[in-house]
């Protein structure tokens, strides 16, 4: 009788994970999105665009909530232990990097509601570059963790160091053209803001594969020294 009852309690923490995985997925393609439509709207100067990505924000805080209230309540009522406790705590922590990131992404577009009166002193390539890596670090990692995939999860670190190169290159560039032109300097400070969220997106990213490293191997690695 006993083992059937264990049996029960298995299913229903598996159903439940499923659902708080399921969720972890929606809230990390609300970030993806965020990321892209905010350095969009910073490439093409939409102001519209901006404001929307510092709404949906909000969108962002009450899935992490609901998540983290799911994750509470699921450790309460089923007690898991072990590799599945692990599970719930991984997932638990890695909402917080992704809420994170979704900051990130609102800083930037903010950003844009400050220079997206004036004309762009470059054309903006490097920028959009690191944004979609590191929407493909954000969707990797949270499919590593689904997946319990290593190979995966160090793919997000190797993405990470190209993150990091795009970031010195913007900053020397950025630096050169305001040595250049004093008048650009303003908006060149703010342009390597943008540089310097996305770079911290990535490393929030790697945080999170980090984590699955550990909960697959219980070993720490770090990704991105």
């Amino acid at each position: 009788m006993d083992k059937f009852i264990s049996a029960d309690k298995k299913v229903v923490f598996e159903k439940k994970m499923d659902s708080l995985q399921q969720n972890l997925h929606r809230m990390g393609g609300l970030v993806e999105e965020a990321i892209a439509r905010a350095v969009q709207a910073l490439k093409t100067q939409n102001l519209d665009l901006a404001k929307a990505v510092i709404e949906g924000d909000d969108a962002v805080d009450r899935l992490e909530l609901e998540i983290d209230q799911k994750c509470l309540e699921l450790i309460a009522t089923q007690q898991p232990m072990a590799k599945d406790l692990r599970r719930v705590a991984t997932l638990f922590k890695m909402i917080s990097d992704l809420e994170r990131m979704a900051d990130h992404a609102t800083d930037i577009a903010k950003i844009t509601l400050r220079i997206g009166h004036e004309p762009l002193i470059k054309p903006l390539v490097d920028i959009p570059r690191m944004a979609q890596l590191t929407q493909k670090m954000v969707k990797q990692a949270l499919d590593a963790y689904v997946l319990e995939d290593i190979e995966l999860a160090l793919a997000v670190g190797r993405d990470d160091d190209e993150v990091d190169h795009l970031h010195g290159q913007i900053f020397r560039e950025l630096l050169t053209i305001m040595m250049e032109n004093p008048r650009t300097i303003t908006q060149a400070t703010n342009l390597l803001f943008v540089s310097r969220w996305l770079e911290r997106i990535s490393d929030h990213a790697t945080n999170i594969a980090e984590k699955v490293i550990f909960l697959v191997t219980g070993e720490i690695k770090l990704l991105n020294e």
